[in-house]
């Protein structure tokens, strides 16, 4: 058996954090895992998780393995629907979330050194079906990534979790991750590299879902792609662009989906073009670090909706 089903989801709302010029980031909320850049969900954002997991659990073919960006936001996003799954799954795997931090956080081209999630163990305390023996298939530069970088990153790791989704059986799999990454993540799956980077091809709203279809099988993939070689070494090449994308190539079947849950279609996102994450602190002391490198886009919301989350 090869992996067929991609689910992409994006980690639902988040407390907010800033970024001075120094490089120095900061949150009025203090981070469970104590890194400022790390922030857990807003209320908001827990109620989405919820109403995601009561969606992923009807979801055919049903979800086999969970892959999450180390980040604390994604994994709590995600964690309801880990288990809810569980009471159903007899793969002990299915129970894990396994953190890939080569589908973690993008942070542009600034000269500060950018964050990093927190160690295993530490996640592990925070989150019991954390997969703490998972070993992350590439980690990105704390020095920074190009636009280009972080599509290639997300390609590798993708590249990667494909690989070992064929050599477990596995038919679906699950992946949360965060907006620039997961439009990333789409362009790796399809093969397709826009002319403007700031094309709005994918659909990363809070806690929406995005299903991709495997075109080819795991015999015709015919790439061969070496190891990565470990922190601040090259990402290896995988041809992805041109329509082929990895794994044999995906069709994009849904677009971020957001009918399942109350508010609709909320905070998207795309890139701006801009890779520097440059602060002028002139003009202004701190920065979003979340709208920094990209344009917030609203989407359509239901103006009646309710905020009562679902029994899962």
């Amino acid at each position: 058996m090869t992996l067929e089903v991609i689910y992409v989801t994006r980690h639902g709302f988040r407390s907010n954090w800033v970024v001075k010029p120094s490089g120095e980031y900061s949150t009025s909320i203090p981070s469970p895992t104590g890194i400022a850049s790390d922030p857990a969900l807003a209320s908001y954002g827990v109620i989405q998780s919820r109403e995601l997991a009561a969606h992923l659990k009807t979801l055919n073919p049903p979800i086999q393995r969970f892959y999450s960006s180390p980040f604390y936001r994604c994994l709590q996003t995600i964690n309801p629907a880990v288990e809810a799954l569980s009471s159903t799954a007899p793969d002990p795997e299915t129970q894990k979330i396994r953190g890939e931090n080569g589908i973690g956080e993008w942070y542009g081209m600034a000269r500060f050194e950018h964050p990093s999630p927190a160690e295993p163990k530490v996640l592990k305390s925070l989150f019991e079906r954390y997969d703490e023996e998972y070993q992350p298939v590439i980690k990105p530069s704390v020095h920074g990534e190009s636009i280009e970088e972080l599509h290639d990153r997300a390609a590798y790791a993708m590249h990667r979790i494909i690989e070992q989704s064929d050599n477990e059986g596995v038919k679906a799999i699950c992946i949360c991750t965060h907006a620039a990454t997961l439009i990333a993540i789409g362009r790796a799956l399809t093969g397709r590299m826009p002319e403007n980077i700031a094309e709005e091809d994918f659909r990363p709203f809070t806690c929406g879902v995005s299903t991709f279809v495997r075109k080819g099988t795991r015999e015709n993939t015919g790439v061969v792609v070496k190891e990565w070689a470990g922190p601040e070494t090259p990402i290896p090449a995988i041809p992805w662009r041109g329509g082929n994308g990895v794994g044999g190539g995906w069709e994009l079947k849904v677009s971020g989906d957001c009918s399942f849950l109350s508010g609709g279609e909320e905070r998207g996102w795309r890139f701006s073009g801009d890779e520097s994450f440059s602060i002028d602190p002139e003009k202004s002391p701190e920065l979003d670090a979340g709208s920094g490198l990209g344009v917030v886009i609203e989407g359509k919301k239901r103006p009646n909706g309710s905020l009562n989350p679902p029994r899962l």
